[in-house]
């Protein structure tokens, strides 16, 4: 019972490791597949054409946002690292670890590919492989970045703070404040 006690209060920053971790993981292994499996040959229909997995290069954002603005969003994926890095310390809530591990993984997914491929270091293009249909190719980052930026929404307006406190709703602030 004691030691479950102090796992329960220890700080959760080995959960938010863990999500980045499987979420770069799969990203990293899901691109390898499909570049080595997939690349110039005729797409995979899935689910009776609801997903297709074909592969593109991006060397912009989500939507092919900005294209050619790959070192923008190289250093905006930096910045992001870095930023969740300060966050850590003040880490004590289940929900924000998730959330952030998921925004690290996807842009450590992302950033490893503008980093390590054509045309250049800093300047790579991202591989996305997922379509659906009415909307932009994707990746598993991609994916990561959109389901951690739901949550943080989520978590926002339910008034959870990053350190496990709550936040009073609007209207029961004091009025002094």
């Amino acid at each position: 019972m004691q030691a479950a006690r102090g796992a329960a209060l220890r700080p959760p920053r080995a959960l938010l490791v863990l999500v980045a971790l499987l979420t770069v993981a799969l990203d990293v292994a899901t691109k390898a597949l499909v570049v080595a499996h997939l690349e110039g040959k005729d797409s995979v229909r899935l689910l009776g054409g609801a997903v297709t997995l074909v592969v593109s290069r991006n060397s912009g954002a989500a939507f092919s946002f900005a294209q050619g603005m790959t070192i923008v969003f190289t250093a905006v994926a930096a910045g992001v690292i870095v930023y969740i890095a300060r966050i850590m310390p003040r880490l004590r809530s289940r929900g924000w670890a998730v959330t952030l591990g998921l925004l690290l993984g996807g842009a450590l997914g992302n950033l490893l590919d503008r980093l390590t491929r054509s045309p250049g270091f800093g300047r790579g293009w991202v591989v996305d492989f997922i379509s659906v249909p009415h909307f932009a190719s994707f990746n598993v980052a991609d994916s990561g970045i959109t389901v951690g930026a739901a949550l943080a929404i989520l978590l926002s307006f339910r008034g959870i703070e990053v350190d496990g406190t709550r936040r009073a709703p609007a209207g029961e602030q004091n009025q002094a404040d």
